[in-house]
């Protein structure tokens, strides 16, 4: 019959965009547990159940894939984070601390998940050590949009702090939640008190901690 399949023809590839997200999902745990150069192709369309054809008509290869995958998990963080900034600053009565805890929060929640919070903490640190992504990508794709966000919404609920310590401030607040969530992969399952740290108790001191940081440049106390 014209137009019909006959058994040596291909079957047609389903481009869906639930075979990019296996895809992507599949990535971010195998670039993670084995690394780059220990993840093949076969690997990744094994794990995803996918195909070399939809590895191609998305991504292209590895490479493309590798930094799709950043490129994502990036936006999906940086539009979280400054929703969380914007819904504070434009509901009635915004404070210092409403901002600090909203980004506080925020920040911690893609690491809710145990399993995703060491697969993209070891992933990070993978990239930190082989470096394969475009060295902007991290400030582009998230860093400066969020910490514009930030500074400007600090700026406003503490206008007698000078701009250079509000940029500092943020650096330190979130370095602070930075080394949180470091030091929680590090420990987790350890009888630690580190490992066993409650993490909406350390949300509440680094809260308290910046705010009082950040309102002693505004008393002149920067010595």
């Amino acid at each position: 019959m014209a137009g019909s399949m006959t058994q040596n023809e291909p079957k047609p590839v389903n481009h869906s965009g639930d075979a990019r997200e296996r895809l992507i999902d599949a990535a971010e745990e195998l670039f993670a547990s084995q690394g780059f150069d220990g993840t093949s192709i076969r690997d990744l369309i094994t794990k995803a159940k996918s195909n070399l054809s939809s590895v191609n008509y998305h991504f292209g290869d590895k490479s493309v894939l590798y930094e799709d995958l950043f490129r994502q998990r990036l936006r999906e963080m940086r539009q979280s984070r400054l929703k969380a900034v914007k819904d504070v600053m434009s509901k009635g009565n915004p404070t210092l601390e409403k901002l600090l805890h909203a980004y506080a929060v925020d920040f911690v929640k893609p690491f809710s998940d145990p399993k995703r919070n060491q697969r993209f903490m070891q992933l990070f640190f993978r990239e930190l050590a082989e470096q394969r992504l475009p060295k902007d990508l991290f400030m582009n794709e998230m860093v400066a949009p969020v910490m514009t966000a930030m500074v400007e919404a600090l700026a406003t609920l503490c206008p007698d702090v000078s701009r250079r310590d509000i940029d500092m401030c943020f650096i330190s607040t979130t370095g602070q939640l930075v080394h949180l969530m470091q030091i929680r992969v590090l420990f987790e399952g350890t009888q630690s008190p580190i490992g066993l740290i409650n993490i909406d108790e350390a949300i509440e001191h680094i809260v308290k901690f910046s705010a009082a940081g950040i309102r002693g440049f505004a008393k002149g106390n920067d010595k």
